[in-house]
C-alpha cells in the first residue's frame, strides 16, 4: 500500500487522510521529503541559466512542498497527541532536520545566486512583495550562517542540530512531568470545592483511569483547585509540583538542558557577528534593540509591582483573620484572591461559569468574525487524529476560505498551554492553496464543558491566531500568515480577546444550559473584574519576560538558575508570586528559538492591541465595518509582506506609546 503521506490527499479540500495515517508511515515519509527538497535545491543552484526571481526565489519557496506537507501533520500531532512512537521520531528527527535546513543556507552556490538577484535588484522590476520575500530570503540565508565559511560553518552546523535535539528533549520532558504527575483526592477533600471544579477534577481522574478525583498538573485543573480548596497542605503540595516540572532530577530533569542550550546560543550570536543572543535574535523584531525591550517592561513593572505589592498585604490580612502563621505564600494567593474577588465584585466562579459553555463561546467567537469580515463556519465531519477533534469549512460569499479544527479537551497525550497552528498556510505561487488551521486548547472537560472567564479568553486568544492564518491573502508561502515578526504575531489575537469583553456579544452567547442568558448584572460584575488580580498576571508575566530577556543579553549564565534568582531580587519580585514559567519549564524560551529573548513579545504586542481596539471604541462601535475593513486589508490579509511598524502605521495612522496597555490592566493609577 502506497504511504497515505506521500499520496495524493483526494478528500475534500485536501484534508490529511487521517484515518489511514499510521505513525510508521512518517519516517518515511520526512525523509521522503528532504530527498526530494535536495532534488529541487540542487537544480536550483545548479541552473546554468542566470538567476532569476522565478528560477531562484520561487522555485526556492516550492522546494519543500511535500516536507511542509508531511512537517504540518506531524508536528501538530506531535504536540497534541504525542505516543511513544511519535516521541521517538521527534527525537530521532531534530538533528536530521537541522542537518537539511543547514545544507540548503549553507550551499555557497544557491547564496550565490540569491545575493546577485539582491545587489541587481533595482534592475529586477519587483512588486512589493517579491521584493520583500527576497530581502527576507537573504537575510535569512546571512542569518543560519551562508557567509562562513570552513570551521565556522562546520561548528555552526553542529551547534544548530544540537540545538533542535536539546529542544525536542526540553519538550519532552516537560510533558512527561506533566503526564506523569498527579494528585488522588478523597470524597471529603473533593466535597469542599464547588461542584463545577469536583465535577472536572472527577473527569480527570475518569480520564487517568483512577477510582475518584484527581488533580492534575494542566492549568485547568490545577488553578480553580488552587483557589479554592481551603486545605493549605494540599495545596502546597499541588503548587510545588506544578513549578517543579522540568526539576524534579532524574532523566526528565530540563536544568542542565537549559544551561547547556544558552551556551550553544551565545557562541551561535558570536559566530555571526553579534554580541549577544538577544542582539542577534532581536535584530528581525519590531524592538529591534534588548535596551527597547527592557525599557518598555520596565515601564510597567513598577505600576504592576506597586499594585501586586497592595494586593498581597490585603491577601496576607485575609490569611491572618484566618489564623495563619507567617508570610503570605504562593500556594497561598489564589485562594485569598478568589476570596477577595468574591467579596469586592460579588462574583463566584460557580455562579459565572455555567454561563461560559465551551460551545457558546465557539459560536461567539464565530458571529463576531461573521459579523466583522463576514466569514461563515459550517461544520464538516471528516477523519480527525482524534475523537475530541472538531472541523469547519470557513466561507465568505460562499467561497471556500479555509479548513478550522478545534482541539480544545486536556489529555495526557497533550502538551499544556493553547496554540494555533497551520497543517496548511494559504499561498497563491503553487496554485489557490487554502489554509487548515488548528486551535489546540487545554479545557477541562465536561457535559457540558465550562470555562472560566480566562478560558474563554483564550479560545478567543487563539481564534485571532486562527483568523491570521485563514485571511491571508500573499502569493509566498514563506510570508503566509502569521510568518511576522514574533512581537508582532500576537497582536491579532490578543485584539482579538477584546470582542469577548463587548456586552452585546455576551448578552448573546453566555447562556446557561437552558439557554438563559447571563444576567445583566452578573455580566456587569464580570467585565468590571476583568483588570481584578492584574497587578499579579502583569508582575508573574513581566518577571519571566525579563529573567529571559537577562539570559541571553550578555555572557550565557554558568548556573541559569542562580542568574535567574538574581534577576528577580534585583527586580524585587513580590514574594507571594512567582515566575509564570520558571526556567525549568518555561517552554516558550526552550523548547525552541521561537519565544527565546522574545517572551516580551505579548506585551509589545499589547501595546498595539490596546490601541488598535480603541479604534473600534472612538468609532463607536465595536463592529465598525470600515475599520473591520482596514484591520483585514492593512494587518490580517498582508502576513509578512510589508514590514510590521508599517502595517501598523498603515492601519492606525501612527505607532502607540505604553499609555492604552496600563489603561487596560487597570494599572494606571497604581502607585
Amino acid at each position: 500500500m502506497p504511504n497515505p503521506l506521500l499520496a495524493d490527499w483526494t478528500a475534500e479540500f485536501a484534508i490529511p487522510p487521517f484515518d489511514r495515517i499510521e505513525d510508521e508511515h512518517f519516517a518515511p515519509a520526512l525523509e521522503a521529503g528532504m530527498e526530494e527538497g535536495r532534488t529541487a535545491i540542487g537544480k536550483i543552484a545548479e541552473n546554468p541559466e542566470s538567476p532569476s526571481f522565478a528560477n531562484t526565489i520561487e522555485a526556492l519557496e516550492l522546494a519543500d512542498r511535500t516536507l511542509d506537507r508531511v512537517a504540518g501533520v506531524f508536528y501538530n500531532l506531535a504536540g497534541a497527541d504525542a505516543t511513544p512512537a511519535r516521541e521517538a521520531l521527534m527525537r530521532d528527527m531534530a538533528p536530521k532536520l537541522s542537518a537539511y535546513g543547514s545544507e540548503i543556507t549553507m550551499n555557497a552556490a544557491l547564496f550565490a545566486r540569491i545575493e546577485e538577484l539582491w545587489q541587481t535588484r533595482e534592475a529586477l522590476d519587483l512588486s512589493e512583495e517579491q521584493a520583500r520575500v527576497l530581502y527576507l530570503t537573504r537575510r535569512s540565508f546571512v542569518r543560519s550562517g551562508a557567509a562562513l565559511k570552513g570551521a565556522e560553518a562546520d561548528r555552526l552546523k553542529e551547534i544548530k542540530s544540537r540545538l533542535a535535539t536539546l529542544g525536542t528533549a526540553f519538550t519532552q520532558n516537560l510533558l512527561a512531568d506533566e503526564r506523569e504527575w498527579y494528585m488522588d483526592l478523597t470524597e471529603e477533600q473533593v466535597a469542599q470545592l464547588p461542584d463545577i471544579v469536583a465535577d472536572s477534577l472527577r473527569a480527570a481522574g475518569a480520564e487517568r483511569d483512577r477510582p475518584g478525583a484527581v488533580v492534575t498538573l494542566n492549568r485547568s485543573h490545577i488553578t480553580p483547585f488552587l483557589a479554592n480548596h481551603p486545605d493549605r497542605d494540599l495545596r502546597r503540595r499541588a503548587f510545588e509540583a506544578w513549578i517543579s516540572r522540568g526539576a524534579n532530577g532524574g532523566e526528565t530533569d530540563n536544568r542542565e538542558i537549559a544551561s547547556e542550550i544558552l551556551k550553544l546560543r551565545e557562541e551561535r550570536a558570536k559566530l555571526l557577528s553579534h554580541d549577544t543572543f538577544a542582539d542577534y535574535k532581536l535584530e528581525t523584531e519590531m524592538a529591534g534593540t534588548p535596551d527597547a525591550v527592557r525599557d518598555l517592561l520596565m515601564q510597567v513593572w513598577q505600576p504592576a509591582r506597586s499594585a501586586a505589592l497592595a494586593d498581597q498585604e490585603a491577601l496576607a490580612q485575609m490569611a491572618r483573620e484566618d489564623g495563619l502563621v507567617g508570610p503570605l505564600e504562593p500556594w497561598d494567593w489564589r485562594y485569598y484572591s478568589e476570596r477577595r474577588r468574591r467579596e469586592l465584585h460579588d462574583l463566584d466562579e460557580g455562579e459565572v461559569k455555567p454561563f461560559f459553555r465551551l460551545d457558546q463561546m465557539i459560536e461567539a467567537s464565530f458571529a463576531c468574525a461573521n459579523r466583522l469580515f463576514g466569514l461563515e463556519f459550517s461544520p464538516i465531519d471528516p477523519p480527525m487524529y482524534h475523537e475530541d477533534v472538531r472541523a469547519w469549512e470557513v466561507t465568505r460569499n460562499g467561497d471556500h476560505v479555509a479548513v478550522f479544527l478545534g482541539d480544545y479537551f486536556a489529555r495526557p497525550s497533550k502538551r499544556s498551554g493553547a496554540w494555533c497552528s497551520a497543517m496548511r498556510s494559504q499561498q497563491k505561487l503553487a496554485g489557490d492553496i487554502r489554509p487548515i488551521v488548528v486551535n489546540v486548547c487545554n479545557f477541562a472537560k465536561g457535559d457540558p464543558a465550562l470555562l472560566s472567564y480566562d478560558d474563554a479568553r483564550t479560545l478567543f486568544h487563539e481564534f485571532g491566531h486562527a483568523l491570521h492564518q485563514m485571511l491571508s491573502d500573499v502569493t509566498y508561502p514563506s510570508i503566509s500568515g502569521t510568518s511576522v515578526a514574533r512581537d508582532f504575531v500576537e497582536l491579532p489575537s490578543q485584539l482579538y480577546e477584546h470582542w469577548l469583553e463587548v456586552p452585546e456579544v455576551l448578552s448573546e452567547f453566555a447562556t446557561d444550559i437552558d439557554g438563559n442568558p447571563i444576567p445583566d448584572a452578573l455580566r456587569d460584575k464580570v467585565l468590571a473584574a476583568a483588570t481584578y488580580d492584574m497587578g499579579f498576571q502583569t508582575v508573574e508575566y513581566l518577571a519571566s519576560a525579563l529573567v529571559d530577556l537577562a539570559f541571553h543579553d550578555g555572557p550565557a549564565p554558568a548556573d541559569p538558575m542562580q542568574k535567574q534568582a538574581e534577576v528577580l531580587e534585583r527586580i524585587e519580585m513580590p514574594r507571594a508570586i512567582v515566575m509564570r514559567h520558571a526556567t525549568p519549564h518555561f517552554a516558550h524560551v526552550f523548547a525552541g528559538d521561537g519565544y527565546s529573548s522574545g517572551y516580551y513579545s505579548y506585551m509589545w504586542s499589547e501595546v498595539m492591541d490596546a490601541d488598535a481596539f480603541a479604534a473600534f471604541e472612538e468609532a463607536g462601535d465595536a463592529f465598525d465595518p470600515d475599520i473591520a475593513k482596514r484591520l483585514e486589508a492593512d494587518i490580517l490579509s498582508r502576513g509578512g509582506s510589508v514590514d510590521a511598524a508599517e502595517l501598523y502605521t498603515r492601519f492606525r495612522g501612527r505607532l502607540p506609546g505604553v499609555e492604552a496597555l496600563l489603561r487596560g490592566r487597570g494599572l494606571d493609577r497604581a502607585a
